[in-house]
Protein backbone atom coordinates (compact mmCIF):
# COMPACT_ATOMS: atom_id res chain seq x y z
CA UNK A 1 0.00 0.00 0.00
CA UNK A 2 3.05 2.28 0.31
CA UNK A 3 4.04 1.84 -3.29
CA UNK A 4 7.51 0.79 -2.13
CA UNK A 5 9.35 -2.54 -2.30
CA UNK A 6 9.72 -4.61 0.87
CA UNK A 7 13.46 -3.86 0.92
CA UNK A 8 12.69 -0.15 1.24
CA UNK A 9 10.30 -0.70 4.14
CA UNK A 10 12.83 -2.88 5.97
CA UNK A 11 15.54 -0.27 5.49
CA UNK A 12 13.34 2.58 6.78
CA UNK A 13 11.93 1.28 10.05
CA UNK A 14 11.55 4.82 11.34
CA UNK A 15 9.12 5.71 8.56
CA UNK A 16 5.76 7.06 9.75
CA UNK A 17 2.88 6.26 7.42
CA UNK A 18 -0.81 7.06 7.18
CA UNK A 19 -2.51 3.86 8.26
CA UNK A 20 -5.87 4.66 6.62
CA UNK A 21 -4.96 3.07 3.28
CA UNK A 22 -3.61 -0.02 5.06
CA UNK A 23 -6.77 -0.27 7.18
CA UNK A 24 -8.91 0.01 4.05
CA UNK A 25 -6.92 -2.71 2.31
CA UNK A 26 -7.21 -4.99 5.33
CA UNK A 27 -10.95 -4.48 5.40
CA UNK A 28 -11.17 -5.43 1.73
CA UNK A 29 -9.15 -8.55 2.43
CA UNK A 30 -11.34 -9.48 5.41
CA UNK A 31 -14.37 -9.28 3.11
CA UNK A 32 -12.78 -11.98 0.93
CA UNK A 33 -11.53 -9.78 -1.89
CA UNK A 34 -8.50 -11.38 -3.59
CA UNK A 35 -5.13 -9.88 -2.68
CA UNK A 36 -4.35 -9.45 -6.39
CA UNK A 37 -7.25 -6.99 -6.79
CA UNK A 38 -6.24 -5.09 -3.66
CA UNK A 39 -2.65 -4.78 -4.88
CA UNK A 40 -3.78 -4.17 -8.46
CA UNK A 41 -1.36 -6.66 -9.93
CA UNK A 42 -0.46 -10.32 -10.27
CA UNK A 43 2.44 -12.28 -11.70
CA UNK A 44 2.08 -14.43 -14.79
CA UNK A 45 4.91 -16.10 -16.69
CA UNK A 46 7.44 -14.05 -14.75
CA UNK A 47 5.85 -10.69 -15.52
CA UNK A 48 3.55 -8.35 -13.61
CA UNK A 49 0.07 -7.69 -15.00
CA UNK A 50 -2.48 -5.17 -13.82
CA UNK A 51 -5.74 -6.79 -12.65
CA UNK A 52 -8.95 -5.64 -11.02
CA UNK A 53 -12.45 -7.02 -10.60
CA UNK A 54 -13.24 -6.55 -14.30
CA UNK A 55 -11.08 -9.56 -15.18
CA UNK A 56 -10.25 -13.07 -14.04
CA UNK A 57 -7.00 -13.37 -12.10
CA UNK A 58 -4.52 -15.36 -14.27
CA UNK A 59 -3.67 -18.75 -12.73
CA UNK A 60 -0.39 -20.68 -12.83
CA UNK A 61 -2.16 -23.50 -14.68
CA UNK A 62 -2.73 -21.19 -17.63
CA UNK A 63 1.02 -20.93 -18.10
CA UNK A 64 0.82 -24.50 -19.46
CA UNK A 65 -1.42 -23.23 -22.25
CA UNK A 66 1.08 -20.47 -23.05
CA UNK A 67 4.03 -22.88 -23.00
CA UNK A 68 2.14 -25.19 -25.36
CA UNK A 69 1.39 -22.33 -27.75
CA UNK A 70 4.99 -21.10 -27.70
CA UNK A 71 6.27 -24.56 -28.59
CA UNK A 72 3.65 -25.54 -31.16
CA UNK A 73 2.64 -22.52 -33.21
CA UNK A 74 4.59 -22.06 -36.43
CA UNK A 75 6.46 -18.84 -37.25
CA UNK A 76 4.39 -15.98 -38.60
CA UNK A 77 1.04 -17.55 -37.71
CA UNK A 78 -2.12 -15.54 -37.18
CA UNK A 79 -3.26 -16.19 -33.61
CA UNK A 80 -6.39 -15.08 -31.75
CA UNK A 81 -6.80 -15.20 -27.97
CA UNK A 82 -10.52 -15.55 -27.26
CA UNK A 83 -11.74 -14.15 -23.95
CA UNK A 84 -8.48 -12.38 -23.26
CA UNK A 85 -9.49 -10.76 -19.95
CA UNK A 86 -6.35 -9.13 -18.56
CA UNK A 87 -4.53 -9.93 -21.78
CA UNK A 88 -2.00 -12.11 -19.97
CA UNK A 89 -2.03 -14.91 -22.55
CA UNK A 90 -1.91 -12.69 -25.63
CA UNK A 91 0.69 -10.29 -24.25
CA UNK A 92 2.93 -13.11 -23.03
CA UNK A 93 2.77 -14.79 -26.44
CA UNK A 94 3.60 -11.51 -28.15
CA UNK A 95 6.65 -11.00 -25.95
CA UNK A 96 7.86 -14.60 -26.14
CA UNK A 97 7.08 -15.02 -29.85
CA UNK A 98 7.33 -11.62 -31.57
CA UNK A 99 7.07 -13.37 -34.95
CA UNK A 100 3.38 -14.11 -34.34
CA UNK A 101 0.51 -11.86 -35.41
CA UNK A 102 -1.71 -11.81 -32.35
CA UNK A 103 -5.23 -10.50 -31.87
CA UNK A 104 -6.94 -10.55 -28.48
CA UNK A 105 -10.73 -10.50 -28.13
CA UNK A 106 -13.27 -10.23 -25.35
CA UNK A 107 -17.02 -9.68 -25.27
CA UNK A 108 -16.50 -7.40 -22.26
CA UNK A 109 -15.41 -3.87 -23.13
CA UNK A 110 -14.53 -3.40 -19.45
CA UNK A 111 -12.14 -6.35 -19.63
CA UNK A 112 -10.58 -4.98 -22.81
CA UNK A 113 -9.80 -1.75 -20.95
CA UNK A 114 -7.69 -3.78 -18.53
CA UNK A 115 -6.07 -5.69 -21.39
CA UNK A 116 -5.23 -2.38 -23.07
CA UNK A 117 -3.31 -1.22 -20.00
CA UNK A 118 -1.26 -4.43 -20.10
CA UNK A 119 -0.82 -4.73 -23.88
CA UNK A 120 0.94 -1.40 -24.51
CA UNK A 121 0.61 -1.89 -28.24
CA UNK A 122 1.95 -5.45 -28.27
CA UNK A 123 -1.29 -7.00 -29.56
CA UNK A 124 -4.42 -5.93 -31.44
CA UNK A 125 -7.53 -5.75 -29.23
CA UNK A 126 -11.03 -6.30 -30.63
CA UNK A 127 -14.40 -6.39 -28.88
CA UNK A 128 -16.00 -9.61 -30.09
CA UNK A 129 -18.30 -12.35 -28.84
CA UNK A 130 -16.10 -15.34 -29.74
CA UNK A 131 -15.22 -14.62 -33.42
CA UNK A 132 -18.43 -12.85 -34.47
CA UNK A 133 -16.60 -9.60 -35.26
CA UNK A 134 -14.29 -11.23 -37.82
CA UNK A 135 -14.63 -12.25 -41.44
CA UNK A 136 -11.06 -13.52 -41.79
CA UNK A 137 -9.69 -16.82 -40.56
CA UNK A 138 -6.92 -17.40 -38.04
CA UNK A 139 -4.27 -20.12 -38.06
CA UNK A 140 -4.54 -20.75 -34.33
CA UNK A 141 -7.02 -20.10 -31.54
CA UNK A 142 -5.85 -20.01 -27.94
CA UNK A 143 -8.29 -19.61 -25.08
CA UNK A 144 -8.79 -19.99 -21.38
CA UNK A 145 -12.59 -19.90 -21.66
CA UNK A 146 -15.14 -19.90 -18.85
CA UNK A 147 -15.55 -23.62 -18.15
CA UNK A 148 -17.03 -24.06 -14.66
CA UNK A 149 -20.54 -25.51 -14.54
CA UNK A 150 -23.23 -23.37 -12.93
CA UNK A 151 -23.75 -25.91 -10.13
CA UNK A 152 -20.02 -26.05 -9.38
CA UNK A 153 -19.92 -22.28 -8.89
CA UNK A 154 -21.50 -22.68 -5.47
CA UNK A 155 -18.61 -24.86 -4.30
CA UNK A 156 -15.91 -22.33 -5.13
CA UNK A 157 -14.03 -20.30 -2.53
CA UNK A 158 -15.58 -16.97 -1.57
CA UNK A 159 -12.63 -15.13 -3.13
CA UNK A 160 -13.52 -16.59 -6.51
CA UNK A 161 -17.30 -16.96 -6.34
CA UNK A 162 -18.10 -13.52 -4.92
CA UNK A 163 -15.35 -11.35 -6.38
CA UNK A 164 -14.17 -12.53 -9.79
CA UNK A 165 -16.41 -11.81 -12.80
CA UNK A 166 -19.00 -14.57 -13.12
CA UNK A 167 -19.01 -14.39 -16.92
CA UNK A 168 -15.30 -15.28 -16.93
CA UNK A 169 -15.93 -18.32 -14.74
CA UNK A 170 -19.09 -20.05 -15.94
CA UNK A 171 -20.77 -20.14 -19.36
CA UNK A 172 -23.86 -22.07 -18.19
CA UNK A 173 -25.15 -25.35 -16.77
CA UNK A 174 -22.70 -27.70 -18.50
CA UNK A 175 -19.55 -25.61 -18.34
CA UNK A 176 -18.70 -26.46 -21.95
CA UNK A 177 -20.98 -23.98 -23.71
CA UNK A 178 -18.27 -21.47 -24.65
CA UNK A 179 -15.92 -24.23 -25.80
CA UNK A 180 -18.63 -25.54 -28.11
CA UNK A 181 -19.17 -22.05 -29.53
CA UNK A 182 -15.43 -21.70 -30.16
CA UNK A 183 -15.39 -24.99 -32.08
CA UNK A 184 -18.48 -23.86 -34.02
CA UNK A 185 -16.66 -20.74 -35.22
CA UNK A 186 -13.08 -22.00 -35.46
CA UNK A 187 -13.04 -22.66 -39.20
CA UNK A 188 -9.77 -24.37 -40.12
CA UNK A 189 -7.85 -22.95 -37.17
CA UNK A 190 -6.08 -25.28 -34.79
CA UNK A 191 -7.15 -24.78 -31.21
CA UNK A 192 -5.42 -24.78 -27.82
CA UNK A 193 -7.81 -24.69 -24.86
CA UNK A 194 -7.57 -24.78 -21.11
CA UNK A 195 -10.15 -27.18 -19.67
CA UNK A 196 -11.54 -28.05 -16.26
CA UNK A 197 -11.04 -31.06 -13.99
CA UNK A 198 -13.11 -34.00 -15.25
CA UNK A 199 -13.92 -32.31 -18.56
CA UNK A 200 -11.63 -34.18 -20.94
CA UNK A 201 -14.15 -36.78 -22.15
CA UNK A 202 -16.83 -34.16 -22.75
CA UNK A 203 -14.38 -32.07 -24.79
CA UNK A 204 -13.35 -35.12 -26.79
CA UNK A 205 -17.01 -35.74 -27.63
CA UNK A 206 -17.49 -32.10 -28.64
CA UNK A 207 -14.35 -32.23 -30.76
CA UNK A 208 -15.55 -35.31 -32.61
CA UNK A 209 -18.98 -33.77 -33.18
CA UNK A 210 -17.34 -30.67 -34.69
CA UNK A 211 -14.89 -32.70 -36.80
CA UNK A 212 -11.82 -31.94 -34.72
CA UNK A 213 -9.11 -34.42 -33.83
CA UNK A 214 -7.43 -34.37 -30.41
CA UNK A 215 -3.70 -33.97 -30.99
CA UNK A 216 -2.58 -33.85 -27.37
CA UNK A 217 -3.82 -33.46 -23.80
CA UNK A 218 -1.37 -31.98 -21.30
CA UNK A 219 -1.67 -32.31 -17.52
CA UNK A 220 -1.02 -29.67 -14.90
CA UNK A 221 1.41 -30.19 -12.01
CA UNK A 222 -1.26 -32.18 -10.13
CA UNK A 223 -1.63 -34.56 -13.07
CA UNK A 224 -5.05 -33.19 -14.04
CA UNK A 225 -5.72 -32.89 -17.80
CA UNK A 226 -5.55 -29.12 -18.24
CA UNK A 227 -4.74 -28.17 -21.84
CA UNK A 228 -6.05 -29.78 -25.01
CA UNK A 229 -4.79 -29.27 -28.56
CA UNK A 230 -7.26 -29.80 -31.42
CA UNK A 231 -7.10 -29.71 -35.20
CA UNK A 232 -9.60 -30.28 -37.99
CA UNK A 233 -9.64 -33.81 -39.39
CA UNK A 234 -7.29 -33.75 -42.35
CA UNK A 235 -5.83 -30.32 -41.51
CA UNK A 236 -2.88 -31.12 -39.26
Amino acid sequence: MLGRPVSYVLAHGELVVDSSSIDAAMQRRRSGEPLQYIRGRTEFFGRDFYVDDRVLIPRPETEILVETAIGRIERGARVVDIGTGSGSIAVTLALERPDLRITATDASVAALAVALSNARGSVSLVASDILSAFVRDFDWIVSNPPYISAAEMETLATEVRDHEPRSALTPGPAGTETIERILDQAGRARVILEISFGQENAIRDLAEAHHFAVEEVLPDLAGIPRVIVLSRHGWK
